[in-house]
């Protein structure tokens, strides 16, 4: 019990550094705006999804070619991160 609750602590406090779930797999309905989705290739394209921040999403894409960053830009995505292996971190702001 008392781990679980210092777990949820330090995972409050530092929400990027204490990974306390897997990576979701994306869905159909992922949280992420239907523009957004579109922009990163669709739902097909999509490995999975997580948040990191409160303005940041954690993509991994399966072809990172059709991800189209003006369609991103246009969409309310102010900031796109390319990463290796697919991961794209997307600078969301607190709304997306």
């Amino acid at each position: 019990m008392f781990e679980k609750m210092q777990r949820a602590f330090w995972k409050a406090l530092t929400p990027d550094l204490v990974v306390d779930e897997p990576k979701v797999v994306a869905q159909p309905v992922s949280g992420l705006a239907p523009d957004v989705v579109a922009a990163l290739g669709g739902v097909d394209n999509l490995k999975s999804q997580q948040p990191v921040a409160l303005t940041r999403v954690r993509v991994e894409l399966r072809d990172v070619a059709r991800m189209d960053r003006q369609a991103l830009s246009v969409a309310g995505v102010p900031g796109v991160m390319l990463l290796d292996d697919g991961v794209v971190h997307l600078i969301t702001g607190l709304a997306l």
